[in-house]
Formats: structure tokens, sequence, C-alpha cells
């Protein structure tokens, strides 16, 4: 193609090559490594501002509260008053035990300061107070205890007639027996 002036004018054609992401690997790279540490603190102080602001948003103690409750006000004061009216209800029991063990607790000392009472009289008589006092801890235990007692059953004695368990004899399956009582043997 020639032109006017007699000048050749060549024309040549870019081919487009594949064009890949290597040059902001690159860039990427370099930013990294120069403000990486910075890049890093940053993220973690705006998620934590972020946390800090969403706590506080949906926090209802706080006086900013975007919280709105859409309850009237009559149910609110009706729910007080029944939690008042438990809570009086509750004490008034727990005061009632606290006056029936307060009594049980006098009655329990003033049982024992009349047992002392007696075992020291009988004492001035020359009379066995330990007798007396079994009979009189008896009394006091069927009188103070408010719960049934169970009847006590006969335990078996330890000892059966014949048994050692160092000799082997009597019963049970382990025949052990004890060695010899001289030295020992081997030299």
């Amino acid at each position: 193609m020639e032109s006017e002036e007699g000048t050749t004018e060549i024309t040549t054609k870019m081919t487009v090559e594949n064009q890949d992401l290597g040059f902001l690997q690159q860039s990427v790279g370099v930013f990294m490594a120069e403000y990486g540490w910075y890049l890093l603190f940053l993220c973690v102080g705006v998620y934590l501002l972020i946390q800090h602001v969403s706590k506080r948003r949906t926090s209802p103690e706080m006086g900013g509260s975007t919280h709105v409750t859409a309850e009237d006000p009559v149910s609110v004061v009706r729910r007080q008053e029944a939690l008042e009216a438990s809570r009086r209800r509750l004490q008034e029991e727990l005061n009632a035990k606290a006056a029936q063990f307060k009594e049980r607790q006098q009655a329990l000392e003033e049982e024992k300061r009349r047992q002392k009472i007696e075992m020291w009289e009988s004492m001035k008589e020359g009379k066995s107070y330990k007798g007396n006092a079994k009979i009189a801890h008896q009394n006091t235990e069927e009188a103070s205890s408010s719960a049934v007692l169970k009847p006590r059953t006969d335990k078996k004695p330890l000892r059966n007639s014949g048994f050692n368990p160092l000799t082997g004899e009597g019963g049970g399956t382990c025949a052990w027996r004890p060695g010899r009582r001289g030295p020992s043997a081997g030299g």
C-alpha cells in the first residue's frame, strides 16, 4: 500500500496472545511483601470492630437499644405480680421449715439436758447411769424421729465356727496355706 507521498506504510497486526494472571500475581506478591503485616492487623481490627458494634446493637441492657418490645404494660405488671407472689409463697414455706427445724433442735437440746440431769442424779444416788441412758436414748429416738424407722435385721456374726482364712479350713474355694517357717533352702 502506497500512499500518495510515496512512502510505504507497513501495517502489522498485533496478535493477542493468551494472557494469564502472571502480572497480577507478581504485583500482589510485591504488595503483600511490603504491606502484609499492616494488612493483617487492619483486617483483625476491622473484624473486632464489627463484633463490638454488633454486640452493642443487639444487647437490650445498653441505652442505645434498637429492640422494641411490643408487650402491653398490663401483661408486664401481671407477670411481675405473679412472680412476686411466687417468691413470697416460697419464702413463707422456707420460713415455716426453718421454724420447724428450730423447734426440733430445741426439743433435742432439751432432751439431752434432761438426760444429763437424770444421769447426774443417778450418779449421786450411786446407781449405774449407762443402762438408764440407753433406755432414755431409745425413748428419745422414738419420740423425736418423725420418719418411720426400719426394723433392724439380725446380722450374722463375722466369725463362722471353724473358719480361718489363713489355714484354708472351713469353707471357700481358696486353699492358701502359709509356707514353712524354717530357713530358706539353697545355698
